[in-house]
């Protein structure tokens, strides 16, 4: 019996590990909805819009300044500064290779890019604009963005639905393929180091690739408990349940601390982690993750393959030139 359930454990392993596989290396390009098709003019126009702070009521945030596409994606704080300072209670989710993403926001309460790109401009704690009215009226006055709006959308065409479509199209152009793990299941068995490989089998035993599944990692739009396995000390330590996730949004006992499954995809770069950027380091982010969501203390040695293994995740981001806004002449943007 002992032989048998040994098989039994191996076999499940190598399936999983399979599966792994299967789920192949990162697209390098990401499928558009067929009311937004990618052109280079919507790319052209969305990335001067996500840097352009004048999306803010002050003129001083724009949404490059929470995702950082010099960075990982986001900006490396617990919590992100909008407008006048303020600061709201989750952590930014990198913005590379969120066209992967079936849902977005933490507690995906935008089932687009396009809604995503929606939300922020008019948050008062973020970007803080009264209205997209008020946002589709600053752009009016700006000569560059009329002519970058008729380019990408034909003419007298500057509204949000334009704006966000532009803004959706740059964003799925952010895509971090050929990392180590990429060339590892693309067929360069040396592209990963025995510790990685150490760390994948082992991330696939505990099970972390149930809900980190696919080529991004993030699962199949799913969302999931967190935590799972309640600690009086960890709570305590880091506050994990006083946001209550999608139930925020939705308002039902049962949705509470639901989360969508973040993508695993340069997560080393991204500290700090959870949804409320309160873990500082990738080391006890896979230690809180084994405790709480598989109920496990992880050995030191596990931790740190783990931990490897996910710096294999890394991958190669497509070089960004910073665009040129269109000024006002002679006159302040307000």
């Amino acid at each position: 019996m002992l032989k048998m359930r040994i098989l039994v454990t191996a076999l499940a392993l190598a399936g999983s590990v399979s599966a792994v596989h299967a789920a192949g290396s990162l697209p390098k390009t990401a499928p558009a909805p067929a009311d937004n098709p990618t052109t280079q003019e919507k790319v052209v126009l969305g990335q001067m819009l996500y840097h352009d702070p004048r999306l803010s009521s002050t003129g001083t945030v724009s949404c490059a300044s929470c995702h950082n596409t010099m960075l990982g994606g986001e900006d490396n704080r617990p919590n992100s500064m909008g407008v006048n300072g303020q600061t709201g209670g989750r952590s930014a989710p990198t913005v590379w290779n969120s066209a992967f993403n079936q849902v977005q926001f933490w507690d995906g309460r935008a089932a687009s890019l396009e809604e995503q790109a929606a939300g922020p401009v008019t948050n008062p704690i973020e970007m803080g604009m009264k209205s997209w009215d008020d946002v589709v009226v600053r752009l009016k006055t700006i000569e560059g963005y009329q002519d970058a709006f008729e380019k990408a959308f034909g003419k007298d065409s500057i509204s949000k639905d334009n704006a966000t479509k532009a803004i959706a199209a740059y964003e799925r152009t952010l895509i971090t393929p050929n990392s180590p793990f990429d060339k590892y299941v693309d067929g360069d068995k040396g592209a990963l180091t025995e510790q990685q490989v150490r760390g994948m089998k082992k991330a696939v035993e505990l099970g972390c690739t149930g809900c980190h599944s696919g080529p991004a990692f993030n699962g199949a739009g799913t969302f999931q408990k967190f935590p799972v396995n309640s600690s009086g000390y960890f709570e305590a330590k880091y506050h994990f349940k006083k946001d209550k996730g999608l139930a925020e949004v939705t308002k039902k006992a049962e949705d509470e601390h639901l989360w969508k499954v973040p993508t695993l995809r340069n997560i080393a770069l991204t500290a700090p982690y959870m949804h409320n950027g309160s873990v500082a380091t990738l080391e006890d982010a896979v230690k809180l993750m084994g405790k709480l969501q598989l109920g496990q203390d992880l050995a030191k040695d596990d931790i740190t393959d783990i931990v490897a293994f996910l710096n294999a995740l890394t991958g190669e981001f497509p070089k960004q030139a910073m665009p040129a806004l269109p000024g006002t002449s002679g006159r302040s943007f307000n």
